[in-house]
């Protein structure tokens, strides 16, 4: 029998080689699967070369890393496709410099022991030393490098010739071409499916939006008809149900001038509800710090033990096993028409701070329809009660002027009796924290464990509450010494006359909680003595939202950070501004910035709505205008001019 010639071999191996080519390059054609591509280019390799130790590892430029896509070794354990390992220097291993210098590599035996392939490995694992090492890069067609083939033989008896190195290197070409081809199919595809991903969580966002919207006109249009009360507070729960979890919702109202509460709606899954026309006493729980604070408030279990600790509120009644418990204020400019609340028992569903300012932002509006629906069924009880008493009007008329005078300066004392209420309010809580200090005095002393430190502390802590009682017990008593001309100027309990910087220092007081933890500082430049006659809760509504804006979005990994609130009179207005010195904005995202549910901190918690509440206020209710400068950074300036005098608000406003 004739034994082929050296060329006849070499000739039938090429043709081997080739056909083996051919049937990858179909593969590669046929199947997206990268995973069972590399395994049949093993398979194939096989055929024509000794590969028992073979692996592929594809380079990643975005962070340079590279990732062992297919891995099969007779002594080192199998790696995970999904690790990833950092590339920085061609000498950290042999793969690293085939694919870091995109150059053929071979070693053997005596190779692997320099320690020039040892002493820089020092990040991750270059596997057992192979008797022979062949590491191919993986072009594509631009010349960039894609990964590295390599096959590697522990057995000194399979030593890879000349011929095989040269062959191995045309296959590496050949599987880079197919590769490149594969990959970048499916990079395509995950292109799409992280688009269609983004666009379907921005469809869902607009639906979201426009589900809201739709609610809220839903809503204004129900209290202007004759539907009952009950009616529109079973909307406004529709509405939210269609938004967020919402099995347990209740609305109290706020009779202020009483001090009392009112639970007109209440669904719940464990509470038998009260009758919507009974009133009690406002008692020191969760509501009553929504209406105290005059902010939404998200309280998990944590949180509320904390609160009683505080001593903010008492220790909760009815029903304890609550998941989450949220609560918005209903505010009608000055004044807190009452309180929604959404409530979870189930420890798997938990509401969140976009669900929170979901919930703040139906208040504000559901509050704009329930007061104008009440001042219309007053106007409309006061003009059947007009129409009815005519004849007596007429008789009587110095008896009505003596009567609406008296009528007048009842509401003109309930409204100063309001407004004293606010600083003997703080006083009170000034002075229970001064009671909670001493006690922390008395246990100091009494553990043995009073020092200096402590005593710095305390005296600190005594010194700012003293201040508070003084400034609110001084602003009180201006109140009373007033009277005679708040009885002229006062016309509606929704606005009153205050000093700009006193009102800001306030502001600035009611967040230290927050401050503490924020990672920057609030500086104050306004001069005394800028009256203002407008309304404060629109205004405190403003700047705290800005100066909360700001730690939350500003200092991204900083701690020295800072807010400047600046203030200055112009003529019949003020000029104010909220600046930070954070990382600002580019121009995309500050024309959007006052847009409604446009925020840059989506999938953490980010909704939007704060910047667009602080637009409403300012232009609206408080009648100025607002505009905002930024730059990547250098910070974001937001630049309000509000009239020092505010008239009276349109039916719009």
């Amino acid at each position: 029998m004739d034994h082929p010639s050296p060329s006849q071999s070499r000739i039938e191996r090429l043709e081997a080689v080739q056909a083996m080519l051919l049937h990858v390059g179909r593969l590669s054609c046929g199947t997206g699967d990268l995973e069972m591509f590399l395994k049949a280019v093993h398979a194939a390799v096989a055929k024509i070369l000794y590969a028992a130790n073979f692996y592929v590892a594809l380079y990643d430029p975005r962070d340079a890393s590279l990732r062992f896509a297919y891995f099969v070794d007779e002594v080192d354990p199998p790696e995970d496709p999904q690790q990833r390992y950092p590339l920085r220097d061609p000498d950290q291993s042999a793969t690293a410099w085939v694919i870091l210098k995109g150059e053929p590599l071979t070693l053997k035996g005596s190779d692997f022991a320099d320690p020039h392939w040892h002493e820089h490995a020092a990040t991750w694992r270059t596997g057992t030393a192979a008797a022979h090492w062949i590491g191919m890069p993986l072009r594509r067609s631009d010349g960039h490098v894609l990964g590295a083939l390599v096959i590697q033989s522990y057995r000194p008896e399979r030593i890879y010739s000349d011929e095989d190195i040269a062959l191995f290197g045309q296959i590496a070409d050949h599987i880079a071409t197919m590769l490149e081809r594969l990959t970048a199919t499916q990079r395509l595809e995950e292109a799409i499916a992280e688009r269609t991903r983004q666009l379907e969580h921005e469809v869902a966002e607009r639906r979201k939006a426009e589900e809201l919207q739709r609610g809220l006109y839903e809503i204004a249009a129900l209290s202007a008809t004759d539907a009952s009360i009950k009616q529109v507070y079973r909307a406004v729960h529709d509405v939210t149900a269609r938004l967020m979890y919402a099995h347990n919702f209740f609305v109290m109202l706020h009779h202020e001038t009483t001090g009392e509460f009112s639970l007109p709606y209440f669904a719940d899954e464990y509470e038998a509800p009260l009758p919507p026309d009974r009133r009690f006493p406002i008692w020191r729980g969760l509501t009553s710090y929504v209406v105290r604070t005059r902010q939404p408030q998200r309280v998990d279990p944590e949180r509320r033990a904390a609160l009683v600790t505080a001593g903010e509120i008492q220790e909760a009644k009815g029903h304890l096993g609550i998941s989450t418990w949220m609560g918005a204020p209903m505010i009608v400019a000055d004044r807190v028409y009452g309180v929604i609340v959404v409530q979870s028992y189930d420890p798997a569903i938990r509401h969140c701070e976009a669900d929170l300012d979901l919930l703040a932002y139906m208040a504000t509006h559901v509050a704009g329809a329930l007061s104008r629906r009440e001042a219309a069924e007053q106007l409309a009880r006061r003009n059947e009660d007009l129409t009815g008493t005519l004849h007596q009007l007429r008789s009587a008329q110095d008896e009505l002027v003596r009567q609406e005078k008296m009528a007048s300066l009842g509401g003109l004392v309930a409204g100063i009796a309001h407004e004293i209420n606010t600083p003997l309010g703080i006083c009170v809580t000034a002075t229970s924290h001064v009671e909670e200090e001493l006690h922390l005095w008395h246990r100091w002393q009494d553990e043995g464990s009073f020092d200096e430190a402590h005593l710095r502390e305390m005296l600190e802590e005594l010194d700012l509450t003293v201040h508070v009682l003084n400034s609110n017990i001084r602003r009180g008593a201006e109140l009373v010494r007033s009277f005679k001309q708040i009885a002229v100027d006062q016309s509606s309990g929704q606005r009153r006359e205050f000093d700009l910087a006193a009102y800001i220092d306030e502001i600035v007081i009611s967040l230290k909680p927050k401050l503490k933890r924020a990672p920057c500082k609030v500086v104050v430049e306004c001069p005394p003595g800028i009256a203002m006659n407008t309304f404060p809760g629109a205004l405190s509504q403003t700047l705290t939202n800005l100066v909360m804006n700001a730690i939350v979005h500003a200092f991204p990994g900083r701690e020295d950070g800072t807010v400047t609130i600046q203030a200055q009179a112009e003529g019949a207005d003020v000029a104010l501004s909220v600046s930070d010195d954070g990382i600002g904005m580019d121009s995309a995202d500050l024309k959007r910035y006052f847009d409604p549910f446009f925020t840059t901190k989506r999938g953490s918690g980010g909704t939007g709505l704060g910047a667009n509440i602080v637009f409403n206020q300012v232009t609206n209710v408080l009648g100025g205008t607002i505009r905002a400068s930024s730059a990547p950074g250098t910070g974001l300036q937001v630049w309000m001019r509000l009239p020092r005098t505010r008239g009276e608000l349109s039916p719009a406003g």
